[in-house]
């Protein structure tokens, strides 16, 4: 399978909403709020748009990632990253389009001067790449709690040495139920689901 990457523009935004919010539908809870969360960072200043990827298949786009800043606080504040969402079109996820965006963004990251990422993904996946639980870096969320869920990656060698503290994301994480209601209104209607391995 041929795999393009290239770095979005604004007129794919609405399509990637739409696969981010095809690839998380019923997968963590019912329904999903990823693509509210994707519309709002773009807006945000913590937004990173250099880090904004899209995988194309045939000229179509069947994937996307994207960074924000974020900090991790203790007595002074120290400036990460965030990814997320990640998400690729549910037709062409298992094939390593979401290694490809993963590994192109990370590289781009540290050419940046990027020194950490934080995320909150599926631990057997993210750990290949070199992600650790966040505990083991002294780093919580912003709620002082930890799981296995809350990864960090180092991309550089002891780039978290002497830092701990609170990780502070966007506001953007943070979705208000009404307005997440109203701007899925503007996407095709989709029933929400309970399941067993939802969180």
């Amino acid at each position: 399978m041929n795999i393009i990457i290239r770095n979005e523009t604004d007129k794919d935004y609405r399509e990637t909403e739409n696969i981010t919010r095809e690839a998380f539908w019923d997968l963590y809870k019912p329904g999903c709020d990823e693509h509210f969360v994707l519309h709002k960072l773009r807006k945000s200043k913590s937004f990173v748009p250099e880090l904004d990827f899209v995988a194309l298949h045939e000229n179509n786009i069947v994937g996307n990632i994207i960074y924000s800043k974020a900090g991790i606080s203790d007595n002074e504040y120290y400036e990460v990253l965030c990814m997320g969402p990640l998400s690729v079109k549910p037709e062409y996820q298992k094939k390593g389009i979401g290694s490809m965006l993963l590994l192109r963004s990370l590289e781009s990251a540290r050419k940046m001067g990027f020194k950490a990422v934080v995320i909150f993904g599926n631990p057997d996946y993210y750990h290949r790449f070199g992600f650790r639980n966040a505990a083991e870096y002294n780093i919580t969320t912003s709620e002082g709690a930890n799981f296995d869920a809350f990864m960090v990656l180092e991309l550089d060698k002891d780039s978290l040495m002497n830092i701990r503290g609170k990780f502070i994301p966007d506001k953007a994480f943070y979705s208000d139920k009404n307005e997440l209601e109203n701007f899925d209104r503007k996407f095709p209607i989709k029933e929400k689901h309970s399941n067993s391995k939802q969180l």
